[in-house]
């Protein structure tokens, strides 16, 4: 079975500490930085849409975002893929989509603290 196919924005320093995360711990996908102007996107998806959100394209070419998307890279990281198994599940993946929703509004200014943080 292919690996999943995750999409990140590699601009975002939190986004960047996430991936390397989930790299470090093994994951079992292929990693693309939408942020980079010669990237390949997913057909029909903008550059905005895709830095909007993180996106993962599973092995059939279907197309998650947010929670979902996160559940499908926890299940192919070794040590987090109980935690995918239960983020999968409708009632907990709807309350975490939710909460998703919520700090993506703020995640602007998160981005900026862990930029200052860094610069210190």
């Amino acid at each position: 079975m292919p690996a999943p196919e995750v999409f990140f924005d590699g601009a975002c320093p939190l986004c960047q500490a996430e991936i390397a995360h989930y790299r470090k711990a093994g994951a079992r996908a292929r990693f693309r930085d939408v942020s980079d102007a010669g990237s390949i996107l997913p057909e029909g998806c903008s550059r905005e849409a895709m830095l909007a959100r993180f996106h993962v394209r599973l092995a059939d070419g279907r197309l998650v975002s947010g929670a979902a998307a996160f559940a499908e890279l926890w299940q192919a990281t070794p040590g987090w893929r109980l935690a995918g198994r239960i983020l999968a599940l409708p009632p907990v993946l709807w309350i975490a989509e939710g909460l998703y929703r919520l700090f993506l509004p703020i995640r602007p200014g998160v981005q900026r603290l862990v930029r200052r943080a860094q610069r210190t």
